[in-house]
């Protein structure tokens, strides 16, 4: 079966968590890794801790957008604050923007004092980023959001002090932080994609091997357990372009 550009950015997301063990999932960047995080639990990664998207701790993965069924636990936010302090955690988060040492931008656009645009503010990410193993989702690859300084840091990077940045996934491809300096890193483009279209997509100097995979596809299982079981639905596709 071939798989869309939506379903390798969904697997490339559950590999993000290959190799956790029994911590909490917080993909709370959208549909994409959400869905990831289910895929993980549900096919290499079992000890994976899921939610319904709340505070249930359920006993199997949720499908998108169902209610929670069989709940093993509950965590409110003051357990869920004892994680994040704790690293128990693994969080996707997203990104207004991102530079080449993972510094994120959530807050605002332009200079602080006079902003051209307000955004969310810092929410989470310092405290995510610090302290728990972190991974990005951006669902549009593009110079806007890969930027070379960030307007202002909410999530710090690897020059700043980051407990552990692990990937960034994109519509595009996967990149790390395994560069020289914890700087960014090229590791993969999605099927279709070009090592130039990713360079002119990114707005500072992005470190590339010689040689560059192709992300790997999802398997038929795989396929079958998004589109039959997880998301029947198929709300991946409306996070990503075709």
């Amino acid at each position: 079966m071939s798989a869309t550009r939506a379903e390798v950015c969904a697997v490339a997301c559950a590999e993000l968590f290959r190799g956790d063990g029994e911590i909490v999932a917080a993909a709370v960047s959208g549909t994409v890794p959400a869905l990831g995080a289910r895929l993980a639990r549900m096919t290499f990664e079992p000890d994976l801790l899921t939610t319904d998207g709340g505070p249930l701790l359920t006993a199997e993965p949720v499908p998108l957008g169902a209610p929670a069924g069989a709940v093993e636990g509950w965590l409110p936010f003051r357990e869920h604050l004892w994680l994040v302090l704790n690293g128990r955690r693994h969080v996707v988060l997203g990104a207004s923007q991102i530079d080449p040492y993972g510094n994120s931008n959530i807050s605002c656009i332009g200079d602080w004092d006079r902003p051209k645009s307000q955004l969310l503010g810092v929410r989470g990410a310092p405290g995510n980023t610090r302290l728990n193993t972190t991974s990005y989702w951006i669902p549009r690859h593009s110079p806007r959001v890969f930027t070379e300084r960030a307007d202002f840091v909410s999530g710090v990077g690897g020059d700043r002090g980051a407990s552990g940045l692990r990937r960034v996934v994109t519509n595009l491809a996967v990149l790390d932080f395994g560069a020289p300096g914890r700087r960014m890193r090229l590791c993969s483009v999605h099927p279709g994609v070009t090592v130039g279209r990713v360079a002119e997509s990114t707005g500072f100097a992005l470190e590339i091997p010689d040689e560059v995979p192709e992300t790997r596809a999802p398997t038929d299982e795989e396929l079958r357990v998004m589109r039959e079981v997880l998301d029947p639905g198929g709300l991946r596709e409306r996070e990503v372009a075709a």
